[in-house]
């Protein structure tokens, strides 16, 4: 019986080797075959331990693609943006980004693996038809949604893919892409690229903190939102609501806007994840805040439950003008968060529906066991009179409490 010992130094890795040489036609199921199998792995456990193989280098996957091919640097200029471009990456000075590396692969057939010096990597072609250049980078890298550089327009792609695997990978990141339909309420001068972007980061941090609850789609019933508008009675009401929402599988994201977006907030849910609620306090008022979250809390009860990937996006200043045979979802969300706030029933037979004073204001408020914001801005919503009791509507007393957050 031949006595096999491990492989400890260069010397025993060495003899391993020339016995593996004499071995190696041995039939298999001889005593020389099991020696040689076993030879095989010990030697392969030690190469891997002390001669680790390096990763491919980019720039001589290049070279020598350009040699097979007789390509000169000028061949290059399409695939990597302009001859400088190209004499820095061949010279090692610039790392090779994503849209690259995605060019070199597809159009000369250099492994991925080998441009990214990475084994096994896939480039992905999910997000293939996006502009990367188009998303406000410069906003996003001030926010600290994405890492600042000088070079941010040339590394778009390779950047912007960080967010998305930290929003949940690519497939999560084209889920929630903002796609016209017919129930929006978007600004026509939205652009989607920022759009796109802060759902991202929205379902970024939600990612990065989650939740220990299970949602469950019954619990999201008219009683639950009323529950919720309740808690605006307290000082600290709007951390509190998130708080609740928190432990019902519901994750609440506060996410300030970017430019061009002209948005309030969104309910978002994408592969099989949690309902994600996004709001941005553009407008930081009490009663703005109460609204925003009843709407789209009304959206993850109304519409977020069929398995579906789904994302409402919100610009308030848009409600009640959507087109007659368009916008359906919305105003159900509406009428749903309207009534969780202030039941119409409740609304009519107050004085403040016909006298808004500020006396009528605090006993509907009171009666309801709401903020008085709410009554205050729901009287300014029916006049569109904004200059009404501005007094109620705390401005300036939502933001602060999530700070530090």
């Amino acid at each position: 019986m031949v006595t096999i010992s491990p492989i400890r130094s260069e010397g025993d890795h060495e003899a391993a080797l020339d016995r593996l040489g004499e071995i190696f036609q041995a039939d298999d199921g001889t005593p020389e075959g099991d020696e040689r199998d076993i030879l095989f792995d010990l030697v392969e456990a030690y190469e891997d331990r002390h001669h680790p193989i390096p990763p491919p280098d980019p720039v001589a996957a290049i070279e020598f693609r350009m040699d097979q091919a007789g390509l000169t640097r000028r061949d290059l200029v399409p695939h990597i943006g302009s001859y400088a471009k190209v004499s820095e990456v061949l010279s090692g000075k610039r790392p090779i980004t994503m849209s690259m590396a995605r060019a070199l692969h597809r159009h000369l057939g250099i492994p991925a693996e080998a441009l990214l010096g990475e084994p096994e990597v896939i480039l992905d072609d999910t997000l293939a038809g996006v502009e990367w250049t188009r998303f406000p980078l410069r906003a996003m890298a001030k926010l600290g949604w994405i890492p600042d550089a000088p070079d941010l327009r040339d590394r778009a792609e390779e950047i912007m893919r960080g967010l998305v695997e930290r929003a949940g990978g690519p497939q999560v990141a084209a889920a929630s892409m903002f796609r016209k339909n017919d129930h929006r309420r978007v600004n026509a001068k939205t652009d989607e690229y920022a759009l796109s972007a802060w759902c991202w980061e929205v379902l970024a941090k939600a990612n990065a903190h989650p939740l220990s609850a299970t949602y469950l789609p019954e619990t999201m019933s008219p009683d639950l939102l009323r529950a919720v508008a309740q808690l605006s009675r307290f000082e600290d009401g709007p951390k509190r609501a998130v708080d609740a929402l928190a432990a019902l599988g519901v994750a609440v994201e506060i996410v300030p806007h970017l430019p061009r977006t002209h948005l309030d907030g969104a309910a978002l849910r994408v592969s099989g994840g949690p309902p994600v609620i996004g709001l941005t306090l553009r407008y930081d008022r009490i009663d703005n805040f109460w609204y925003c979250l009843l709407h789209e809390l009304a959206h993850v009860g109304l519409h977020l439950n069929d398995g579906e990937d789904a994302s409402f996006v919100d610009d308030h200043t848009l409600r009640g003008r959507e087109e007659p045979n368009g916008g359906s979802k919305e105003i159900e969300a509406d009428r749903l968060a309207e009534d969780a706030l202030i039941p119409s029933d409740a609304w009519e037979a107050s004085e403040v529906s016909l006298e808004p004073s500020g006396m009528a204001v605090m006993a509907l408020a009171f009666d309801l066991g709401i903020h008085p914001a709410i009554v205050a801005g729901r009287v300014r919503y029916k006049t569109g009179n904004y200059r009404l009791l501005s007094q109620f509507v705390g401005s300036g007393q939502v933001r602060r409490q999530f700070e530090a957050v």
